[in-house]
């Protein structure tokens, strides 16, 4: 298998364990404040990082990855997982989860910036259309009814487009897992007094869905996801395989729908075919 097409593999895979992310945590904020859910999540992956870099006696970074790093933890391990819990208070999965559609954008401006990529102009043009369709999306639902989660979930794309850009960047002389491992114990220093602090004097209303969801956003989403995510990054390049975050829409909607029965409009699954056509006329001119 050529690394182009193993990028594009592991991509889909991160992008498939990252669907579930926004329902998992949708339903954790149903009854654990969204700061504490954040800085535990980061913590427990933290450690689960500790654990993976000693098993495999995996060198410390060059001093030049350090700033590099910080910038993958403020926008994956913090700024993602923090303005989404936030904006998850205001809107619901399903709405939020089409603001992933912007995410193949932001991913691809800064792969330009800080990736030294140059796609065609036609894969501007399809990014483009993709992300107008999701802004038309949540213009046509009523923007000016949930600023607040809508403003959170436009922060949360930056933040996340830098965080994956860097990350990837980094990936190609650290490795992927190499990547999100150090940037989750950079920050631990901070996210392991935070979680204690802000621990919640009681979990006796805390019910099994949002232990699980938990599990799930530290584990797979803050983790696992992840390894194959940067992998494909760098592999199949940034701007290329970040496109198929365009499908993360589809797949977010119908875990939804499935688990949480929010309903999933017309409008919404119409939305969603339109960006993921779109995927395929950007990944034609990404190089």
């Amino acid at each position: 298998m050529d690394r182009t097409a193993a990028g594009w593999i592991n991509g889909l895979i991160g992008v498939l364990i990252f669907s579930g992310s926004l329902p998992a945590t949708r339903v954790a904020v149903m009854e654990l404040d969204p700061v504490f859910l954040t800085v535990a999540r980061a913590a427990i992956a933290g450690l689960l990082a500790v654990l993976l870099l000693l098993a495999f006696k995996e060198k410390r970074p060059a001093r030049g990855d350090h700033v590099p790093l910080m910038i993958v933890a403020l926008g994956v391990v913090v700024g993602f997982p923090l303005l989404t819990a936030l904006a998850l208070q205001y809107v619901t999965s399903a709405h939020s989860i089409v603001f992933i559609g912007l995410l193949p954008l932001a991913t691809a401006i800064f792969g330009v910036i800080r990736g030294g990529e140059h796609p065609r102009p036609a894969f501007w043009m399809f990014s483009l259309l993709g992300s107008s369709l999701v802004v038309g999306f949540a213009l046509m639902q009523g923007l000016s009814a949930s600023p607040q989660g809508d403003a959170l979930m436009l922060a949360a794309i930056i933040a996340c487009g830098l965080g994956y850009a860097e990350g990837a960047r980094l990936s190609r002389s650290l490795g992927g897992w190499q990547v999100i491992s150090w940037a989750l114990v950079l920050s631990l220093p901070v996210m392991m007094p935070l979680t204690w602090f802000l621990i919640p004097p009681s979990f006796a209303g805390v019910g099994t869905p949002t232990w699980i969801s938990l599990a799930y956003v530290s584990l797979f989403s803050m983790l696992i996801g992840f390894v194959f995510w940067y992998r494909g990054l760098a592999q199949g390049g940034i701007a290329a395989v970040g496109q198929l975050q365009l499908l993360q829409p589809f797949f977010g909607l119908a875990l939804a729908a499935t688990l949480l029965h929010e309903p999933v409009s017309g409008l919404m699954l119409a939305v969603t075919v339109g960006v993921i056509l779109c995927v395929a006329g950007a990944r034609k001119f990404a190089r």
